[in-house]
């Protein structure tokens, strides 16, 4: 399916002032940048209006500060970190908004990069306040939304402002759109769509549009907990909330009634507790004994899991297999995400851990498309429309 909304490729730049909302909303340690893969990926579009003699005014996101400026979430760390990847000068206005901000968003000259303040700092951001859409239509001509982490919300920074400008997809918009929607529209055969993390009601939605589309679902993570237990297994002190429980019995039932194959673990890795220094056991089967929980797939899975993906035509995988942040729990992530890395089909990986998980283990160069947004890229594949890209213009 091709992307249907107007493209930052086709807008005249040149002389205008151009707002480009970014994703910036990266970690910070001591002050400065800790992961700049977000900074990374927002590079194309900048470039290219740079070089096209835009002048450019950035807005992002950072944290959340609750409508109100906080120092210790304050975009000076991204603005000298984007200035040291472009080798130029990024500016930092002192606010979001306002009179001073107008002013020097006014006295740029073509090429020059401008960065608002945390759009978070105003109340009016996150109920998409006309009055501040209007404020940061007042310092542009052209809106550009390169921030697929943000586009699921309705902003006045996202959504808001693009109603008052002329609105294009930024580059990395685009590509992110075009991925993630090929994987529900033409994916090459078979689908092995990769589901873990916590809960069931967090992926409910995808679960659910994939049964219908996917050869196979690979479910791994705490969420596995629920299917057992709607299963009759004992599953001891693992993670579960009770109201998973009917979703994941829903989730089976749809399966069996379908084409699509719903795998489940058959072996797990269990501790004594949520810890790196706990007790550990191999259990041969799902039946978790009491005083025990299920921390990781276990290696029989794993590699079953492994093989799958390595006979897929394409593969989605979003959420890890288990604690991979603690290391006794990693192999199962570390296996599948391998698998993942080696596939010779087209693969796909979001979602904040699953994408931790290739960083840790130096994989991340090796996927196809890792995607930049975690709650945005499950909206899209469960099929819902994003706020941040309806409100752009049609091509």
């Amino acid at each position: 399916m091709a992307f249907k909304k107007a493209s930052v490729r086709d807008a005249d730049v040149s002389g205008r002032r151009v707002l480009v909302r970014v994703d910036f909303n990266v970690p910070l340690e001591g002050g400065e940048v800790a992961d700049d893969t977000r900074i990374r990926a927002a590079l194309p579009t900048i470039q290219l209006l740079t070089d096209r003699g835009a002048r450019v005014v950035l807005a992002s996101h950072l944290g959340r500060p609750k409508g109100k400026p906080d120092p210790e979430l304050s975009l000076r760390p991204a603005a000298d970190h984007l200035a040291e990847l472009l080798d130029r000068e990024v500016k930092l206005a002192p606010a979001v908004a306002g009179p001073e901000v107008e002013r020097m968003a006014d006295s740029l000259d073509d090429g020059e990069i401008l960065l608002l303040e945390n759009t978070r700092f105003e109340p009016g951001e996150t109920t998409d306040d006309p009055g501040l859409a209007q404020a940061l239509a007042n310092l542009a001509d052209v809106f550009v939304n390169d921030a697929f982490g943000a586009a699921h919300r309705s902003h006045a920074s996202t959504a808001g402002v693009a109603k008052l400008l002329p609105a294009y997809a930024g580059l990395l918009l685009e590509k992110e759109v075009a991925n993630l929607e090929s994987v529900a529209d033409d994916p090459a055969r078979p689908l092995v769509v990769i589901l873990g993390g916590a809960k069931v009601s967090d992926k409910v939605g995808v679960i659910d549009r994939f049964i219908e589309l996917a050869d196979q679902i690979l479910i791994g993570g705490a969420m596995i907990f629920p299917f057992f237990k709607a299963e009759g297994h004992d599953i001891g002190g693992s993670l579960c909330a009770e109201d998973d429980v009917p979703l994941a019995r829903k989730a089976l039932d749809k399966a069996d009634a379908s084409d699509c194959e719903l795998v489940l673990p058959t072996d797990l890795v269990l501790g004594r507790e949520f810890s790196a220094e706990t007790e550990i056991e191999e259990l041969d089967g799902v039946d978790v004994p009491e005083g025990w929980m299920g921390l990781d797939v276990g290696p029989a899975s794993a590699s079953d899991y492994a093989a799958r993906v390595a006979g897929a035509g394409t593969v989605l995988w979003n959420g890890p297999m288990g604690a991979f942040e603690l290391d006794p729990f990693a192999a199962g992530t570390s296996k599948v995400a391998e698998a993942v890395a080696a596939a010779p089909g087209f693969t796909v990986v979001g979602g904040g851990d699953s994408v931790a998980a290739l960083v840790k283990f130096g994989l991340t160069d090796d996927v196809n498309w890792v995607s930049t947004g975690g709650g945005a890229s499950l909206e899209l594949l469960e099929g819902k429309t994003l706020p941040g890209v309806a409100a752009l213009n049609d091509n």
